[in-house]
């Protein structure tokens, strides 16, 4: 920003499912360096039992919060924040929850279980995904996106996962996830993975339509009431949005929320024959903003 500003960092998870999206749950992270100064966290009204938890803890009690009301996920994406969290993969693995996680490239896994570790990009470079199959990726607000990638089965922590590295024919850019779904198609799991967009456009719609980035309160109990009502807002109109669609003539098209993602089974069809120069012609910005392929995040291992 150019200067030292206030912020407040939540996690959530989010919903998509067809055209639906919507925030399911929200909760503050509260920094250590927050967490070791109790009289600070009373000041701002922040009980005594909120304490530091990683990103991916918050995230897994959500989970299973949700799945104790009725929720339940047939994935989870997440991106290398929390793919880089072994205790969090290891945990999705026991209950048997399918995910596509994007990872760093200086992720560690293993040929075998035995076998020495090594990073990603190691086990799979760009090059192999350059040499991949094509998958086109459709959006709605931009134009398609073309992707090659290639796999390997790799393990992790004894549990085995594929990896997949792909590439962007248009930007270059570079992206490695890990999926412990060992039988899906890779068509159907660069579809899941690349799904989270959907989710990201669901928080620029709170902060835009739902007021979510308004709160400029200085109270822990003021925070969760306008996260909660925040959510409140986009549950409602994403629920009646989605009713509306349903009973709508064809002239009325536009309403809807502005953006949404079509359903995952039109996210992937077979590209039209391009040559070089014209895969790398096209070129456009899509949601998130593009991360150096050189990126590094620390392996949380598990304990």
């Amino acid at each position: 920003m150019g200067k030292v500003d206030n912020g407040i960092v939540t996690v959530h998870v989010g919903l998509a499912k067809g055209r639906y999206q919507a925030l399911l749950d929200a909760d503050l992270y509260l920094p250590e360096s927050w967490d070791q100064d109790r009289e600070r966290c009373r000041a701002a009204g922040i009980p005594d039992d909120v304490r530091y938890r990683p990103k991916w803890r918050i995230a897994l009690d959500q989970v299973v919060r949700l799945s104790g009301n009725g929720v339940h996920f047939d994935w989870l994406v997440f991106d290398e924040g929390y793919g880089a969290a072994v205790p969090f993969l290891n945990i999705l693995n026991l209950v048997k929850q399918r995910f596509v996680a994007e990872v760093p490239v200086n992720f560690m896994v293993r040929n075998t279980t035995t076998s020495a570790a090594r990073r990603a990009d190691q086990r799979l470079s760009a090059a192999k995904a350059k040499a991949g199959r094509r998958y086109r990726i459709k959006h709605q607000t931009v134009k398609d996106s073309v992707w090659r990638a290639a796999e390997a089965l790799v393990w992790v922590q004894g549990h085995q996962h594929r990896l997949i590295v792909a590439i962007n024919e248009a930007t270059a850019e570079v992206k490695y996830f890990l999926t412990n779904a060992t039988a899906a198609p890779l068509a159907r799991v660069l579809g899941v993975a690349f799904r989270r967009w959907t989710v990201e456009h669901s928080f620029r719609l709170a902060k835009q339509e739902a007021g979510l980035m308004h709160y400029e309160g200085r109270d822990y109990l003021g925070l969760i009431r306008h996260l909660t009502l925040a959510l409140v807002v986009l549950g409602f109109v994403a629920t009646h949005t989605e009713r509306l669609r349903g009973e709508k003539s064809a002239r009325h098209r536009r309403a809807g929320m502005p953006g949404s993602q079509p359903t995952m089974r039109s996210d992937l069809s077979t590209p039209a024959r391009h040559t070089r120069d014209q895969a790398h012609e096209r070129s456009h910005s899509i949601p998130p903003a593009p991360k150096r392929t050189g990126e590094k995040i620390p392996q949380e291992t598990a304990a």
